[in-house]
């Protein structure tokens, strides 16, 4: 009986320690989640791309011609929706005596323009009279539908690029019906609208 009672309890033992060994390798054993987990992070990442700068090139700009009396008179590049007031500084200012009362110095500029800064009394081209204490101004009212690019020219604050403006404005359009449509001609603003709205006809 002795003998039996101790193989008995030998057995339970035994399955006891068999059973702890089986927990402790569950245990062990990763998750379902783990390994998911784990595999995941195995995987490569994608990689975003950075975006590149904008190159100070890719900024929009004008070019102009500003001529005349002006320190440095030839073309400038100039950032897009700069005035006439920044296309003669740019130029190096006004020399002595120059006159910018035939100028719209608050206009903003349009690529391609040209820019002029005359003496007092001076008249802007040929075909122009001088006006005692004013600028060039033609000796009659210039037709706009007949008008070459000097006849234009002679206009106070006309130059050669804002002239072929009105030519193209009337080439696109057939001719000229109003005096008031020269407002839709590249280049001219309120300013000086007002200044050659006297001095044309059509």
């Amino acid at each position: 009986m002795l003998a039996i009672l101790v193989l008995g309890l030998a057995a339970v033992v035994l399955s006891f320690v068999f059973y702890l060994r089986g927990d402790a390798h569950r245990i062990a054993e990763p998750s379902d989640s783990t390994r998911g987990a784990q595999a995941e992070s195995a995987l490569p990442q994608p990689v975003l791309p950075t975006p590149s700068p904008v190159p100070s090139s890719a900024r929009p700009s004008i070019v102009v011609d500003v001529e005349g009396k002006v320190a440095r008179p030839g073309v400038q590049t100039m950032a897009a929706g700069s005035r006439v007031v920044d296309a003669i500084a740019a130029a190096g200012g006004t020399l002595a005596q120059a006159d910018t009362t035939s100028l719209d110095l608050a206009r903003p500029l349009v690529d391609g323009e040209q820019v002029r800064v005359d003496l007092p009394g001076r008249a802007p081209g040929p075909a122009a009279v001088d006006v005692p204490g004013g600028s060039g101004v033609p000796a009659g009212p210039v037709n706009l539908n007949t008008a070459t690019v000097a006849e234009l020219d002679v206009l106070p604050g006309v130059g050669p690029v804002t002239a072929q403006h009105i030519l193209d404005w009337r080439n696109q359009h057939g001719r000229f019906t109003s005096v008031n449509q020269l407002n839709e001609v590249s280049g001219i603003g309120p300013a000086m609208y007002e200044r050659l709205a006297p001095l044309v006809t059509v």
